[in-house]
């Protein structure tokens, strides 16, 4: 069987020793150690910790990059897939996961939760395991529960995390 890949999102700025940083290298280097795949946007900061944490662990790290950023690509890539347009990035991003991590981020890491979550509801995508950690996807996510279910929509598509070793288990329990 094939290695399933975890896509993952997150901002580009966090510096190694910052917490951010550190989780995010965790999480990846833990779910590589699992016989997970890792993708990411292929760049700085969250990107750059969980391709590192893949490829110390022999796994790929498999970068999405877009040339309209102009972002340095991390070093820690074994395979790098150039994208022209943000639009081409997102459905690589998407298509390429078997499950996804939201990591701490902005706009850009909103508007990619917000495309799996838009795909899962919409029926255009099988649901796939979705984790989220911290507190700002914890709020956004409770918030938009309530209104989904005002709508009567699909719930609980995405799990919430504030540990990191749980946030693993159950990627691990989800993707096997």
């Amino acid at each position: 069987m094939e290695n399933k890949t975890i896509t993952i999102f997150g901002s580009s700025m966090p510096l190694p020793g910052e917490k951010e940083y550190e989780d995010a290298y965790y999480i990846g280097k833990a779910l590589a150690k699992e016989g997970f795949n890792i993708c990411s946007g292929g760049s700085m900061g969250i990107m750059d910790a969980v391709s590192k944490g893949a490829a110390e662990e022999g796994r790929e790290a498999i970068g999405v990059t877009v040339e309209i950023f102009n972002s340095k690509s991390t070093p820690f890539l074994t395979r790098e897939i150039k994208c022209s347009t943000l639009f081409e990035r997102l459905d690589n991003l998407v298509n390429i996961g078997d499950g996804y991590v939201i990591l701490p981020g902005g706009t850009g890491t909103m508007l990619e939760i917000s495309l799996v979550w838009e795909m899962i509801i919409k029926d255009l995508m099988k649901s796939k395991p979705t984790t989220s950690f911290g507190n700002l996807w914890k709020n956004i996510v409770y918030e938009m529960e309530e209104r989904i279910k005002s709508e009567n929509r699909k719930l609980n598509l995405i799990k919430c995390f504030d540990d990191r070793d749980l946030l693993i288990k159950f990627m691990k329990e989800n993707l096997r």
